[in-house]
């Protein structure tokens, strides 16, 4: 049995899934952004009365913009604090940020179960779990249960050869 997971990207721009961490960055960086355009009220007050207004203006709109967005964010963090695993994705609410060989992806891992005499695939499972390894026992379960067999042997790539025990006889190699 050869067991693997591959990685599905969700139909979710990075910027619409938020985790704990990635919401307290945003919501400082428009602090920070909201602080930057007070000060430059601040010195708009020294120049003439008609470039003043017009920047004023400008900044006033900018800071509102930025205020909204915070508004926005507070909603979003009372939505992620109430999600199990404290992770929130707007536009495909089941998929996940994980870890991969590069950046990371919000999206799903799919693992399948082959039967490598026939190369046929006999169970499969989408998950939001980004690490395979967690998945090999369940999978090897779910292929042994399909097949109808008491042991298998379920090896996966990166991974040690597996026996699955069944659980109402003794393990065989």
């Amino acid at each position: 049995m050869a067991i693997d997971g591959s990685k599905f990207k969700a139909v979710n721009h990075r910027d619409r899934s938020f985790t704990s961490a990635k919401l307290e960055r945003r919501m400082k960086d428009i602090e920070s952004s909201i602080q930057r355009y007070q000060t430059a009220l601040d010195t708009t007050d020294r120049q003439e009365p008609t470039i003043a207004q017009a920047k004023t203006e400008q900044l006033q709109d900018k800071i509102a913009a930025l205020k909204e967005q915070m508004k926005v964010l507070k909603d979003i963090e009372v939505q992620l604090n109430q999600t199990p695993g404290k992770q929130i994705s707007l536009t495909d609410p089941d998929a996940r940020s994980m870890k991969t060989r590069g950046a990371g992806i919000v999206g799903y891992n799919v693992q399948t179960a082959v039967d490598t005499k026939n190369h046929l695939i006999v169970a499969h499972e989408v998950t939001n779990i980004g690490i395979d390894q967690d998945q090999l026992t369940s999978m090897a379960k779910q292929a042994r249960t399909a097949m109808g067999v008491q042991d298998l042997t379920a090896c996966a790539f990166g991974s040690r050869p597996q026996t699955v025990e069944h659980p109402f006889g003794t393990p065989k190699a």
